[in-house]
């Protein structure tokens, strides 16, 4: 593939081809020493002749935060040295990462707060980057048509649902992730690196950031992980949902049956093509067909793929990343985050102000 960058700069533009891997397109902004310029890169890829932007989108699934907002809920549990979220360095490391497009996932009972306590500062920091922000809203009427919604049922379908709520907004290649994980730069780079490589021309090839188990357990009590099966090419066979895993000292049992610390696990941050969506679509409409519980059937995402594998209609990459997950499971890990944050800022991993330092990779 050609790469056409083109360097806009107050009154001059240069025009440089070269050649490079379509996994190296992106687009980033560089502050120069002058605070009132600023040099700005756009990556144009050349496909056939024809100008085709880059663009991916990360759909944050934030519908799950409780809709009063106040103490307790862990996914406004300040986390970061700034009192940053952990939501905030997952929009921070997806725009360095590539992604120019951030879609939340809510429901309008928490659109005004969510907008005042995280969305507007986040937009704000977005707009500087030139990436766009979309809300969509997970609702649980929004079902297939010529359906009855169940008498009784209260919450929506499941992650499924959710990233379906954003399908008007969806016409890139898209990563999925929770609201309430952090899931480290590595992640982020390997998912956009892998929709830009594949997302546009395999519609069947998906794929998953595959953390190691070791790296995603807590100190203060039992976890539920996916442990992923994943064949000598790569790509995932089969996910194992497995629940009561506890650490002991280097070791990882569940039910005292001892684990592989080392196993892949899923973590729920997916890359998709956006035809990805009509598959999801058709999917819902099968489940809704065939629930016998509808009041606590949930439409699941980690489920639907795979259904999809067994069918053989579908691989999923696995994209092996060695960062450290961090995620709020009980009240009690909040000071060991707190701290790692801390040491990722002191080491400069992250700036003192979290976007202050951001690079948009080429």
């Amino acid at each position: 593939m050609n790469v056409i960058i083109i360097t806009v700069a107050v009154s001059a533009v240069t025009v440089i081809q070269m050649s490079q891997s379509s996994a190296d397109i992106g687009r980033f902004y560089l502050n120069m020493s002058n605070s009132k310029e600023k040099l700005q890169l756009y990556v144009i890829g050349i496909v056939n002749g024809k100008e085709d932007l880059m663009h991916t989108s990360l759909v944050i699934m934030a519908a799950g935060i409780g809709s009063r907002f106040g103490g307790g809920i862990k996914q406004l549990e300040a986390v970061g040295p700034e009192g940053e979220l952990i939501i905030d360095y997952s929009v921070h490391d997806a725009i360095e990462a590539g992604f120019d497009k951030i879609i939340f996932i809510i429901r309008r009972a928490i659109e005004e707060d969510f907008r005042n306590i995280i969305g507007n500062r986040i937009e704000s920091e977005c707009e500087k980057l030139g990436v766009k922000v979309c809300y969509a809203f997970q609702s649980l009427e929004d079902i297939p048509n010529g359906r009855k919604l169940p008498q009784g049922r209260t919450k929506p379908w499941g992650t499924g649902q959710a990233v379906l709520a954003g399908k008007e907004f969806i016409n890139e290649p898209f990563a999925v992730i929770n609201a309430d994980d952090y899931y480290g730069k590595k992640a982020f780079v390997q998912i956009h690196d892998f929709l830009v490589e594949h997302g546009s021309s395999s519609p069947d090839m998906l794929c998953m950031a595959g953390f190691i188990l070791k790296n995603t357990l807590s100190e203060n009590g039992s976890v539920t992980r996916g442990i992923c099966h994943v064949n000598d090419a790569g790509f995932l066979t089969d996910i194992t949902e497995t629940k009561n895993i506890v650490k002991k000292g280097d070791a990882a049992y569940a039910d005292d049956m001892l684990l592989d610390i080392n196993s892949h696990v899923s973590m729920n941050m997916w890359g998709f093509a956006p035809e990805f969506i009509g598959r999801l679509e058709k999917g819902f409409e099968e489940f809704f067909d065939s629930i016998e519980d509808g009041l606590t059937a949930e439409y699941l995402l980690p489920i639907f793929i795979g259904k999809l594998l067994t069918e053989k209609s579908v691989s999923v990459k696995v994209l092996e990343t060695t960062d450290k997950w961090f995620g709020i499971t009980y009240k009690e890990d909040v000071p060991s985050i707190k701290a790692e944050f801390r040491k990722l800022a002191e080491c400069g991993y992250y700036s003192e102000k979290l976007f202050d330092d951001i690079k948009v990779r080429v």
